[in-house]
């Protein structure tokens, strides 16, 4: 599996974000081919003060899946949408998740 994590920085408009974000941006999420799971969070914590405001994670079968997401027409149209709410920024990490049992 390939994991895609989005980071979001704090913006300018936390209620914009959080409203934009569910009504217009994860409606295209779910039109991403080859995303396999995904979830996203608005409660981010940390030791200290929270460097991020939100966090997505997606789940390909690889990183050739990911990529082809990516660069498809609606991975495209999901990459020029962030611009719509996400004042404050995004990191975009992405790594092949390695199974472990305990």
């Amino acid at each position: 599996m390939h994991k895609l994590v989005v980071l979001y920085s704090k913006p300018a408009d936390p209620d914009h974000f959080r409203d934009y974000y569910v009504t217009n941006h994860l409606p295209l999420v779910m039109d991403w081919p080859g995303l396999l799971a995904w979830r996203y969070s608005f409660d981010v914590a940390a030791t200290g003060e929270a460097p991020y405001f939100a966090v997505f994670e997606g789940d390909f079968a690889d990183a050739a899946a990911m990529a082809a997401a990516r660069e498809s027409p609606q991975g495209r149209r999901l990459a020029a949408d962030v611009a719509n709410y996400a004042t404050g920024g995004a990191v975009i990490i992405h790594y092949p998740v390695q199974d472990g049992t305990g």
